[in-house]
């Protein structure tokens, strides 16, 4: 949504009375971003400006303007100096927006020479200071809206990728319930991250919402729309920002936030939010599991793979110079929320990433998934605004949801119509191996992660990996060639990677300290049908050198790679 028309200039320029005569000849509403502040802080606009300064008003405003063009699909007027800030500009070189000119002298005798309104641009905005147009010709002030004046035509957002159907688009909310011992919902569809405030709760004093750098502007909003929502009592709502990616799951990383929590006095009956990919939502789980032994936390979701992976299921953590994860905890959500809307924005590579977690469901329990994939054009699944993308999300979800609900802490055993028999070519357990399937192709996909010191996309090196064991598997007598050849190519429909042309000794020894070995036995989650994972313990180092020597060879057979 974006408003029909925005609104600058100065004070005095007549923005608000030229918004409501506009809305009122085009049948839309109004929306003054100076109104949205002072409801937001309980304070006038002059009382913020004089007791607490200009650039702590420019801050405000820029998220009042932010959320105000996220929401708002009318006529949008915003405060005199609004275009100052930095922000507000770029964000406003994406809408259509009318420049009202006012001498002086008018604007002198509208509002006063010596008035504390917030202070207005001292020139008029440049087109590289975010005005991307200025009043046409006779418009210059209220008098000059009439009925004739057309509605301007409402430019659409730009998205990276064009539908592959403009009659298919993301369908209503979907719910999933994780029945676990604390059962949650995760809700997937567009706009959902609106409900944050029904997640929250009303007994909550503080809410940290812990993001990265990336989505700084989106957090405010997000902050915004909350303490909106909650406008009726005292919150406090502080944002953390941590570093993007990886980099942000580390013990350093951690200890800040420990701190801020610390520092703003957060007790058991607070929140802790975890906003953005699944980087963020590992460590933004594990401070929630960390702090005072456990408090409250929700997930919201940005992108594919912390949608199908990482927001869901309770696994929290961080990373050591040893590995990945290897320092956390079991900590569920009270909820998750997965706003398609928010894929818009995501690079094409991320959202690939993102994909082969979905690919590793369809191999492991959900084999629907892959005939989707195979059945329409990349396009579709590739497009972050069609119903094929969100239905493969939901069956991505409803598979985490359901292995997991059997089976929280991966002790084996319990869940789903996929639970299968530890079995195969050493140790296999008599159990089935529940939640330790969604391990698929992780293995030696966070080996190279380490090795590359998290360079590589987590679903890039997970589809290596998921290559990888289905040559082991093949080698092992558990699956025939034509399954292994479906692995590479679903996923190199998708343009993700099927061969890595790295040193496996490094990759071998990094595969050891992973969380599924047993003592010096390595254990692999493997296929013994489509559909059906297993347990290979103890597989001779031969056979794994053999099978990785074959991702090498894309064009040879499983056989001749041997």
């Amino acid at each position: 949504m974006t408003p029909v028309v925005v609104l600058v200039g100065a004070p005095g320029a007549g923005k608000t009375t030229v918004a409501h005569r506009l809305a009122d000849r085009l049948g839309t509403t109004v929306r003054d971003t100076d109104v949205d502040v002072e409801r937001t802080t309980g304070a006038s606009v002059q009382d913020l400006f004089v007791e607490h300064g200009e650039a702590h008003f420019r801050e405000l405003e820029a998220v009042a303007v932010a959320t105000a063009l996220q929401e708002h699909g009318g006529v949008l007027a915003l405060g005199g100096g609004a275009v100052l800030h930095r922000g507000t500009q770029q964000l406003l070189r994406e809408q259509r927006v009318v420049f009202l000119d006012v001498s002086l002298s008018a604007a002198a005798q509208r509002v006063g020479l010596g008035t504390n309104r917030a202070a207005a641009p001292r020139e008029r905005p440049r087109d590289d200071e975010g005005a991307a147009g200025r009043a046409p010709p006779g418009l210059r002030g209220p008098r000059h809206v009439h009925r004739g004046h057309r509605r301007p035509q409402r430019r659409r957002r730009r998205r990276p990728h064009p539908p592959a159907d403009p009659g298919e688009r993301h369908p209503m909310t979907v719910r999933i319930r994780v029945e676990t011992s604390a059962p949650y919902d995760v809700l997937v569809g567009s706009g959902v991250s609106d409900q944050l405030a029904s997640l929250v709760g009303d007994d909550v004093r503080r809410v940290a919402i812990v993001h990265p750098t990336v989505l700084r502007e989106r957090a405010a909003r997000l902050r915004s729309t909350l303490l909106r929502e909650q406008a009726t009592r005292a919150l406090d709502v502080h944002l953390l920002e941590v570093p993007d990616g990886e980099a942000a799951k580390n013990a350093e990383v951690l200890q800040y936030c420990w701190d801020v929590l610390g520092r703003t006095g957060f007790t058991r009956s607070d929140v802790v939010v975890g906003f953005g990919g699944g980087a963020t939502t590992d460590l933004a789980g594990f401070v929630a599991a960390s702090w005072l032994r456990g408090v409250r936390f929700v997930n919201v979701s940005t992108t594919v793979l912390g949608m199908v992976d990482a927001a869901v299921g309770g696994k929290t953590g961080i990373n050591t110079a040893s590995g990945k994860n290897l320092v956390g905890a079991f900590h569920e959500p009270v909820g998750v929320l997965c706003d398609l809307d928010l894929l818009v924005d995501l690079p094409s590579a991320e959202l690939r990433s993102g994909l082969a977690e979905v690919v590793k469901c369809g191999f492991i329990a959900d084999p629907s998934i892959l005939e989707l994939i195979e059945g329409v054009g990349t396009g579709a699944v590739l497009d972050p605004t069609s119903a094929i993308l969100a239905e493969l999300v939901a069956k991505g979800i409803r598979v985490k949801a359901q292995t997991v609900a059997g089976d929280l802490r991966e002790t084996g055993g319990g869940a789903g119509p996929w639970a299968a028999k530890g079995a195969g070519g050493g140790a296999g357990d008599d159990d089935s191996i529940g939640r330790e399937a969604l391990n698929y192709g992780h293995t030696l996909g966070h080996a190279i992660e380490r090795e590359e010191r998290y360079t590589v996309r987590h679903g890039e090196a997970i589809s290596v990996g998921m290559v990888y064991v289905a040559e082991l598997a093949h080698r092992h007598g558990l699956i025939d060639a034509d399954l292994v050849q479906r692995h590479r190519d679903v996923l190199s429909s998708l343009s993700l990677p099927t061969t890595w042309a790295g040193a496996f000794s490094p990759l071998l020894a990094a595969m050891r300290l992973d969380k599924k070995t047993r003592g010096d036995q390595l254990r692999f989650v493997v296929l013994e049908d489509l559909g059906r994972t297993t347990i290979l313990a103890g597989p001779d180092e031969e056979t794994l050198r053999d099978s990785f020597a074959a991702l090498a060879a894309p064009s040879s057979s499983p056989d001749a790679a041997r």
